[in-house]
C-alpha cells in the first residue's frame, strides 16, 4: 500500500512518564501537534482518562480522527449529524447498542476535535471471525493491504508467549487453552484495522491525525504503531498509554497516570453459578 510523504519532523519519542495534571504541559502538547498520528489510549471504564483524552483533542486541534469504537459504516453516519448535540450523536452511533461504557465519557472528544472527518477502526466480532477462518485480508480490504501491514508475519516465540499469557490473565485464567492463538490473531487484526484507518486519514486530511482506542492497541511494542512502522516507517507517530495507580502493561513514548475507579470484579463474569 504507497501513501504520500511527509516531512518528518525530527522529533524523538523517548518514553516519557507524567502525572494527569502535567498533561496540558505545553512541550507536550507542541510535540503531539507536530506528530503524524497521535494515539491516545485509555481504559475504556475510567472517565479520567477520557477527560485527559478530551483536553488533548482540543489542544492538538487534529485534522481526523480514528476511533477503535466505531465501524466505518458507523463513523459514515456523522456526516449527516448537523449538530453536536449529545443525544442526537449517540442515536446517530447507535452507542447505546454498541457495548461501549457511557457516552458521557467520550462526547467530550467528539466535541474537542469538532467537525473534522471520522474513521472507523473497529473490526466486529463476526468480521473478525471471519478474518481468522478467511485470512486477515477479510478485514483489511484485500491481501495487499493484509501483506503492507505485515499482520501476517509471524510472531517471535518469547512475544507470541507473553501475548498468550496475557490474553489468559485477561480471561481470568478461564478459556480453554486452545482458544488463545485464535485471540492473540484477532488482537493483531485490529491493531492492523486502526493503522489502516489513521494511514487513509492521514493519505485524505495529513496529520496530526489522533486515533482513540484501549491502552493494548497503542503500546509501541505489539500495538497500532508497529504496523504503522511497517506500512509507513515514513510517519511520525506518538502513543500515549494512560495508566491507573501508576499500574499499565506494554511500552509507550508517554505514559499519563490517573487514580484508578472502583469496578466490579471482571472474573465474576467467568464463575459458574455452581
Amino acid at each position: 500500500m504507497s501513501i504520500r510523504a511527509f516531512a518528518l519532523m525530527g522529533l524523538t519519542c523517548a518514553a516519557t512518564s507524567v502525572a494527569a495534571s502535567d498533561v496540558v504541559d505545553p512541550a507536550l502538547i507542541e510535540r503531539l501537534k507536530a506528530a503524524d498520528v497521535v494515539i491516545l489510549g485509555e481504559v475504556h471504564d475510567n472517565p479520567h482518562h477520557h477527560r485527559i483524552q478530551a483536553d488533548i483533542v482540543a489542544q492538538v486541534e487534529p485534522t481526523a480522527m480514528v476511533w477503535e469504537m466505531l465501524t466505518q459504516e458507523v463513523a459514515q453516519r456523522m456526516a449527516s449529524v448537523q449538530s453536536r448535540d449529545q443525544a442526537a450523536l449517540e442515536a446517530a452511533l447507535n452507542w447505546a447498542q454498541s457495548g461501549w461504557p457511557s457516552f458521557d465519557m467520550y462526547f467530550p472528544i467528539f466535541q474537542a476535535a469538532g467537525d473534522v472527518p471520522v474513521y472507523g477502526g473497529q473490526v466486529p466480532r463476526q468480521l473478525a471471525l471471519a478474518a481468522i477462518a478467511g485470512g486477515p485480508e477479510v478485514a483489511l480490504g484485500g491481501a495487499e493491504q493484509a501483506a503492507a501491514l505485515g499482520v501476517e508475519q509471524p510472531l517471535p516465540e518469547s512475544e507470541m508467549e507473553d501475548r498468550l499469557a496475557a490474553q489468559m490473565a485477561a480471561h481470568c485464567d478461564a478459556l480453554d487453552a486452545s482458544m488463545l492463538p485464535m485471540m492473540v490473531s484477532i488482537q493483531r487484526v485490529r491493531d492492523a484495522k486502526l493503522a489502516q484507518g489513521a494511514m487513509f486519514a492521514i493519505v485524505d486530511r495529513l496529520g496530526p491525525v489522533v486515533v482513540i482506542t484501549g491502552n493494548g492497541h497503542a503500546r509501541t511494542d505489539w500495538g497500532v504503531p508497529v504496523y504503522l512502522d511497517r506500512a509507513a516507517p515514513e510517519l511520525d507517530v506518538v502513543s500515549i498509554g494512560q495508566s491507573e495507580d501508576g499500574l499499565i502493561s506494554g511500552v509507550f513514548d508517554v505514559v499519563i497516570d490517573s487514580p484508578s475507579i472502583e469496578r466490579p470484579d471482571p472474573c465474576l463474569a467467568f464463575q459458574s453459578d455452581g
